[in-house]
C-alpha cells in the first residue's frame, strides 16, 4: 500500500524539472566561479529541488550561511545571495556588502535572487542603504510549490496561517495562486474548483483573474487533475490540535520532521559491538530522510502506530529467511543470483533496523502514563464529553508547570470542541496560565483568540455536536490494524477536513449544506472552460484525480487519511495534497506565539 503516486496518473517530476531549469538559467547568467550565500531557511526546500551536484556543474564552488559581518574569503568571481524578501535579511546583506574590501582585486560581483518573489519594499530598502547598485542581477526564483513526495507539495511558508488570520496579509495566498497557475501550465487547466473558507475564495478569485489577464495561459495540455479543492485551515481548527497517531504523525509530533528529514537521539542507533558495553556512544543526532522512495517506510508511514509492530516483525522474518538462502545456494548460477540480490537485501535490513529503533523510541513515549492521560482527555473532548467545564487534568498540568504548548493545545482543543468556552471557564484558564507561565503570554492568548482557537462562546450555542454527528467525526469502533474508515489516523476521530473532501467526492456537498453553513467562510464551486478536444471522456474504472490544497497548513495524519481514501478499492478518487506548510499542533501554536522581549534597561 505504498503511497507512490507514480503508479497513479500524476507525476510530479515535471514540476521539479521546471524548478531546476529556472535555477540553471539564473546561474548561467552569472558567468564564472560562484559562491552562494544562503538564507538558512531556504536550504532545506532547495535540497528537495536540486542536489549539490547541479550547483557544482554550474561553477558553484562555495556555500555560506547568511550572517552579519564580513563574508568569508572565497576566491570566486560571483557572490549570489539566495534570500526570502524579508527586511531583516536585507540589513544583513547590506552589512555584508558594505564590509566587502573594495581594494581587493579582482573585484567580486554581487547578485541577489529573491525566493519566491522580488519585493519592491526590499529593493527600496537596499537603495536607501546605498547598496542596491552593487547588485548586477536582481531576479526572482518562483519556488512556490515544492515536491516533497510523489503526492505531496508544500510551499513551506511557516507564517502563512498567522499572516492570513491575524495580520490580514494575503501575500502567501498570492503565492498559492501563482503556484497553482504554474501547476496548470505543466499539468493542464483544472476544470472544476471547489472551496470552503475566505482564503479559499480569495485564492480562487486570484486564479480566475490571472487567467483572464494572461489569455496566453490557455494551454493545450490534457488536464491531469479533474478537481481542485481549496480548504481554509480555519474551517477545521480541531484536527491539528489533536495528537496524530500514525507512524509518520508521531515521528513529527515527537521529533519534528523538517523538509523530509528527522533528527533522532543517537544512542538507539549505535552499532552494537560484542562485549564492549556502552563505550564511545555517538553524540551527534542521527539524521534520516523519510519518504516513499524507501520501501518499508512507504508501507508503514500512514498506518496507525499500533499496527506498525506486527509489520516490522513480519519483515524481520522475511529478511532473515532471505539471508538464510545463501546456505542453499549450491551451483554457480544460484550463488550468482544470491550475490546480485545482496545490495537490495542489505538496504532492506538497514531500513528495518532504523525503523525498529524509531518504533522503540516512540513506544517509550506512547506507553507512558502522561501520554495516555493526555490522549484520554483529547478523546473525551472530541467525542463531546465535559467540554463545557474546567478540566481537572488541564488544571493539574498547569499546576505542575507542564510545557506551555501542551496546555495551549488542550485548552484550544476544548474551546473548538465546544464552539468556544463559557466566559467564566475561559477567564479561569487564562488567569491560571498567566499566573503560572508569566504575564508576557497575554499576547499569545490574544492571538489564539483572534485566530478563533481559544474564544468565548458567542450566541450561547455549541454547534460542534451537530457537526460531529452529521459528518461522523467520532467513530467508536475503530479498527487500527485493518482500517475501514479514515478515523483510524486519530484512533476514533475522523479529520473534519478530510471528511469534507470525502463527502465532496461522494455524494457531493449538497448533502451537507446545513453543516457547511455552520463552518466559517463561504463554500463555492467554479468551472474553468477547457478548449474543445481536451474534455475528458472517462474510461471505465478510471479514477478521478483531486488536488486538495490546505491553506494554512496540513498535518501528516490528514495526508495519511487522504492516502487511505486514494487506496480504497471502490473509492474512485486519487488525491494529491498541496499546502502552505506541513504542520503539527506544536509548530502551529508556536507560529502564533508572541515573544515579548524584556526591556533593554
Amino acid at each position: 500500500m505504498a503511497a507512490h503516486l507514480s503508479s497513479g496518473r500524476v507525476n510530479l517530476t515535471a514540476l521539479r524539472e521546471a524548478g531546476r531549469r529556472e535555477l540553471r538559467e539564473f546561474l548561467d547568467k552569472c558567468a564564472g566561479s560562484k559562491a552562494i550565500v544562503w538564507d538558512e531557511y531556504l536550504t532545506g526546500p532547495f535540497g528537495l529541488i536540486a542536489q549539490y551536484s547541479l550547483l557544482k556543474e554550474h561553477e558553484v564552488e562555495k556555500m555560506f550561511t547568511l550572517k552579519p559581518g564580513r563574508l568569508p574569503p572565497a576566491d570566486v568571481k560571483n557572490i549570489i545571495f539566495f534570500v526570502r524578501p524579508k527586511l531583516e535579511l536585507m540589513d544583513i546583506i547590506t552589512d555584508n556588502v558594505l564590509r566587502e574590501d573594495r581594494g581587493r582585486s579582482p573585484q567580486r560581483d554581487f547578485h541577489i535572487l529573491f525566493v519566491p518573489r522580488r519585493s519592491l519594499l526590499c529593493e527600496q530598502w537596499l537603495k536607501e542603504q546605498g547598496v542596491l547598485g552593487s547588485f548586477i542581477h536582481r531576479e526572482q526564483y518562483s519556488l512556490d510549490l515544492i515536491p516533497f513526495d510523489g503526492d505531496l507539495l508544500s510551499m513551506e511558508s511557516e507564517s502563512a496561517f498567522k499572516e492570513c488570520y491575524l495580520e490580514s496579509d494575503q501575500t502567501s495566498l498570492y503565492h498559492a495562486a501563482k503556484g497553482l497557475m504554474t501547476l496548470q501550465a505543466l499539468y493542464g487547466t483544472i476544470p472544476q474548483i471547489f472551496g470552503k473558507g475566505d482564503c479559499a475564495r480569495h485564492v480562487a478569485n486570484m486564479m480566475i483573474r490571472m487567467k483572464r489577464e494572461f489569455p496566453g495561459s490557455q494551454n493545450s495540455i490534457f488536464p491531469v487533475f479533474d478537481t481542485l479543492l481549496l480548504l481554509d485551515r480555519n474551517v477545521d481548527l480541531l484536527t491539528p490540535l489533536a495528537t496524530q497517531l500514525t507512524y509518520e504523525g508521531l515521528i513529527d509530533e515527537i521529533y519534528g520532521i523538517q523538509n523530509t528529514y528527522v533528527k533522532l537521539p543517537p544512542e538507539k542507533f549505535a552499532p552494537k559491538k560484542q562485549g564492549e558495553g556502552g563505550k564511545d556512544l555517538p553524540t551527534e543526532p542521527k539524521k534520516l530522510q523519510l519518504n516513499s522512495a524507501e520501501e518499508l517506510y512507504a508501507e508503514i508511514r500512514d498506518k496507525n502506530f499500533n499496527a506498525v509492530g506486527s509489520v516490522l516483525s513480519k519483515k524481520a522474518k522475511i529478511i532473515s529467511a532471505a539471508f538464510e538462502e545463501r546456505h542453499h545456494a549450491k551451483t554457480v548460477g544460484e550463488i550468482k543470483q544470491f550475490v546480485s540480490q545482496l545490495p537490495h537485501m542489505q538496504a532492506a535490513r538497514s531500513s528495518l533496523a532504523n525503523h525498529t529503533s524509531i518504533a522503540e523510541l516512540i513506544k517509550d513515549i506512547t506507553t507512558s502514563e502522561d501520554f495516555f492521560d493526555n490522549l484520554t482527555v483529547e478523546q473525551e473532548f472530541m467525542s463531546g464529553i465535559d467540554t463545557d467545564k474546567v478540566n481537572n487534568y488541564i488544571e493539574d498540568c498547569i499546576a505542575q508547570k507542564h510545557p506551555l504548548i501542551k496546555i495551549l493545545r488542550l485548552v484550544c482543543l476544548q474551546s473548538v470542541c465546544n464552539s468556544g468556552l463559557k466566559q467564566k471557564v475561559l477567564d479561569h484558564y487564562k488567569r491560571e496560565i498567566l499566573q503560572t507561565y508569566g504575564f508576557e503570554h497575554i499576547l499569545t492568548l490574544n492571538n489564539l483568540e483572534k485566530a478563533g482557537l481559544l474564544k468565548p462562546q458567542t450566541g450561547g450555542r455549541n454547534n460542534y455536536p451537530t457537526i460531529r454527528k452529521t459528518l461522523r467525526l467520532w467513530m467508536d469502533d475503530v479498527n487500527e490494524q485493518n482500517p475501514n474508515d479514515i478515523s483510524y489516523v486519530y484512533s476514533g476521530y475522523a479529520p473534519l477536513s478530510v471528511r469534507l473532501a470525502q463527502l465532496l467526492a461522494r455524494p457531493g456537498w449538497r448533502s451537507i449544506e446545513e453543516v457547511l453553513k455552520m463552518l466559517p467562510g463561504p463554500h463555492f464551486e467554479e468551472r474553468q472552460q477547457l478548449p474543445t478536444g481536451l474534455q475528458k471522456k472517462r474510461q471505465h474504472g478510471e479514477n478521478r484525480v483531486t488536488l486538495v490544497f490546505f491553506l494554512g497548513g496540513v498535518t501528516y495524519a490528514e495526508i495519511a487519511a487522504l492516502r487511505f481514501l486514494s487506496q480504497m478499492e471502490d473509492g474512485g478518487t486519487e488525491y494529491v495534497i498541496a499546502t502552505t506548510k506541513l504542520i503539527n499542533g506544536t509548530t502551529w501554536i508556536k507560529s502564533l506565539m508572541e515573544k515579548l522581549e524584556p526591556a533593554p534597561f
